[in-house]
């Protein structure tokens, strides 16, 4: 039987957000720690369900006509490929390689007390409870791989899934571009509960 292979985009690196998809780059972690590591500016506090709903409620605009995503939108980020099997949340073992350069990476003392953020999407085909549903165990896939595999704590790690609602603006929403898992550093915050 043929497996089939979903690619998600992790996105790490400034700019990437809100203009558009930038394709994947070439990962190591120095470009991780040097991406990630350029906070210029404290992280605002999040409440990870405002963050969903408002994605879901935002009527398919762009990531930078919603507040809460528009004040975590100009946060460190960078683009990275992981593969996952299609319709699952498996991680496909080339991509554990990715995932220990990006946990090297979160190890690394530049980046030590640093909270982030993983943000999983879906395109947009297919049902979009289901859509919605993959993409949140997709966060929750890299963000236990993340901390069990590579050891990193998991406190410092936040997921939400926000399904296809937040396309990559001038993409075709079905498109596999937009099938993707972002992960945004965060600062030194506490989260609301």
């Amino acid at each position: 039987m043929k497996r089939l292979i979903s690619k998600a985009i992790l996105v790490l690196a400034a700019g990437v957000l809100f203009s558009g998809f930038a394709s994947a780059q070439e990962v190591s972690q120095e470009r991780i720690v040097k991406g990630l590591g350029k906070l210029r500016a404290a992280a605002p506090a999040i409440d990870l369900e405002i963050l969903r709903q408002e994605a879901i409620n935002g009527g398919n605009q762009p990531m930078s006509a919603l507040p809460n995503w528009k004040r975590i939108g100009k946060l460190p980020q960078m683009v990275v490929e992981i593969d996952f099997e299609n319709d699952s949340v498996a991680i496909q073992p080339n991509s554990y390689r990715t995932l220990g350069l990006i946990a090297d990476a979160l190890h690394h003392p530049n980046l030590w007390d640093y909270k982030f953020l993983v943000v999983g999407h879906a395109s947009a085909t297919g049902d979009e409870k289901h859509n919605l549903d993959l993409s949140e165990q997709r966060a929750a896939a890299i963000k236990e791989a993340l901390s069990t595999t590579f050891a990193v704590d998991p406190a410092r790690l936040y997921a939400v899934g926000v399904g296809e609602h937040l396309p990559i603006e001038g993409t075709d929403v079905k498109g596999s571009n937009n099938r993707r898992v972002q992960l945004i550093n965060l600062g030194v915050f506490k989260i609301k509960s």
